[in-house]
């Protein structure tokens, strides 16, 4: 016998094994002894005092379904096709995976460094307020994620394995804890490591990685791509180039773009970062501040619809700190994280509203470019409105609803400082109105979220790709055969998951590409 039951269960019975069985064996009336194990985690905070709902695996006479799984990767023969990948984010080191398990030779272009010395530039942006353009935040060995803490949440409906990409994390060293979470993370401080693992995995099979190797021109002839110039002067013959750049590589927008290459605006999202004491947050949430051990610190899900859009909450941060990440000097540019045991006293989340062509008509000579430019104006707009520094335009969260300057700032966890800015004078006033009427709204569903306690830092503009780059059914640029846009910044996938299994479904259509040109030979 072999079944999933569902069980909803105090926080202390949930991690406790032989409390928890009782439960299960006096709740599904079991009788002799049986196995079982946790298949899904998560917290029903809807009613107090909170639980947490299990979904269970319980069998008899049989072996538990083995939740993780063991990948074996192979070098590939010496007479492997190549494949040409851009960025060592989760797209192009899945995609690199993916290769060396189809028998493909991925050689990776970085144009950031490798996760320990990118700590360094990421130091230096905190201290010194000195962005270098290529080693930050968004740029770098791992990408945006691996120092905005590793959520693995994802609510892609792509074609391609959610749990094959978690077990793959998992093999690499992320905590099986992920397998199980609704919400899985697996924490700044411990991504690292893990990206390093992957790295000498590929390296291992016969893959190639090289950092501060930036993606300066694209040769194409023909229709088709011959090769890539890297650093404007190494020339790389290939026929099969993955662009997964992620949403912050705007040149190589500017670079397709200048080639003539149909690029389309796509809608996105921008708005600010608010942060809270985390002790509110678990009042509001579990129905006290003192939460105990069991349970972890308290996230939320806000959505607001306004008369014509919606505001909601982005890649909230528990427990976590507010960063540094723009990728020029002159921007401003907020994103969150947080540790693996989400132990900081702060909680921030970004709060957005949707942009769309309608609403930057200043901006659409830009064609397919124009949210693009709409947004580096803002961030470039809070720049100065910070004293053209890395410090944040920053306002106490009632203040802003109430359109009032504050007269002072408490403490956050945004380290370069703050500068006490009214941000509807900063932000679009289309943005600043759809996000003064949602904070409203989600005081009405969070009882106490409005605060004066509460800052907003601004801004929080890289959501997501504001361009995304075409693409047939082959996954190819319809224009040019070879070129396979891939990841959030081709407008494919938000998050590390989604743009993890864009970059394999995006090799598997090489494979098949290649395939087909051996079975037309």
């Amino acid at each position: 016998m072999k079944k999933i039951v569902q069980i909803s269960v105090a926080p202390h019975v949930a991690f406790d094994l032989e409390k928890l069985k009782r439960e299960v064996s006096n709740k599904f009336k079991l009788k002799g002894d049986f196995g079982f194990q946790i298949i899904k985690r998560s917290i029903d905070a809807r009613r107090k005092p909170v639980k947490y709902a299990l979904a269970i695996e319980v069998v008899q006479n049989e072996e538990l379904t083995d939740r993780s799984m063991e990948f074996t990767y192979h070098p590939v023969d010496e007479s492997a096709k190549s494949v040409v990948i851009i960025g060592a984010g989760p797209a192009g080191l899945f995609a690199g995976l993916e290769a060396i398990e189809r028998g493909l030779k991925p050689i990776i272009f970085e144009r950031g460094k490798d996760v320990k010395e990118r700590r360094k530039d990421l130091a230096r942006i905190t201290k010194e307020m000195i962005v270098d353009p290529n080693s930050n935040y968004c740029f770098g060995e791992g990408g945006a994620g691996t120092y905005s803490d590793g959520k693995l949440y994802t609510r892609s409906k792509k074609k391609g394995s959610v749990r094959k990409v978690l077990q793959q994390l998992v093999h690499f060293g992320a905590d099986e804890d992920i397998l199980v979470d609704a919400h899985p993370h697996i924490g700044t401080n411990k991504l690292p490591k893990l990206i390093e693992n992957i790295r000498k995995e590929i390296l291992r099979c016969g893959g190639a990685i090289h950092f501060q190797s930036k993606l300066t021109d694209l040769l194409i002839k023909e229709g088709r791509v011959i090769g890539v110039v890297i650093n404007g002067e190494r020339e790389v013959s290939c026929s099969k180039v993955v662009l997964a750049t992620g949403h912050s590589a705007r040149d190589i927008f500017y670079l397709l773009n200048d080639k003539g290459l149909t690029l389309e605006f796509k809608p996105f999202a921008l708005g600010v970062r608010v942060e809270h004491s985390q002790a509110l947050i678990d009042r509001i949430q579990y129905g006290k501040a003192d939460r105990g051990q069991y349970l972890p610190p308290a996230s939320y899900s806000l959505v607001h619809n306004t008369k014509d859009r919606g505001v909601y909450s982005f890649c909230m941060c528990p427990g976590g700190i507010i960063a540094p990440c723009a990728t020029d000097q002159k921007e401003v540019v907020t994103n969150g994280w947080s540790p693996s045991k989400r132990n900081n006293p702060y909680s921030n989340s970004g709060i957005v509203t949707e942009v769309r062509w309608e609403d930057i008509p200043d901006f659409h000579k830009y064609g397919a470019l124009a949210g693009l430019e709409f947004q580096k104006s803002v961030e470039k707009a809070c720049w100065k409105a910070a004293g053209e520094t890395q410090k944040v335009p920053a306002q106490r969260l009632v203040d802003f609803v109430e359109n009032r300057s504050s007269k002072d700032l408490p403490k956050t966890s945004y380290f370069p400082g703050l500068v006490s800015v009214n941000l509807n004078d900063v932000l679009p006033a289309f943005v600043s109105n759809n996000l003064r009427e949602g904070f409203v709204k989600f005081n009405d569903k969070m009882r106490g979220y409005l605060t004066n306690e509460a800052v907003i830092h601004g801004t929080e503009s890289r959501t997501s790709s504001p361009v995304r780059i075409p693409r047939n059914e082959g996954l190819e640029h319809p224009e040019v055969r070879g070129l396979y846009p891939c990841g959030e910044g081709a407008g494919y996938a938000g998050g590390i998951v989604s743009a993890a299994i864009d970059g394999q479904n995006v090799i598997q259509a090489i494979e098949l590409s290649l395939h087909s040109k051996q079975s037309e030979s």
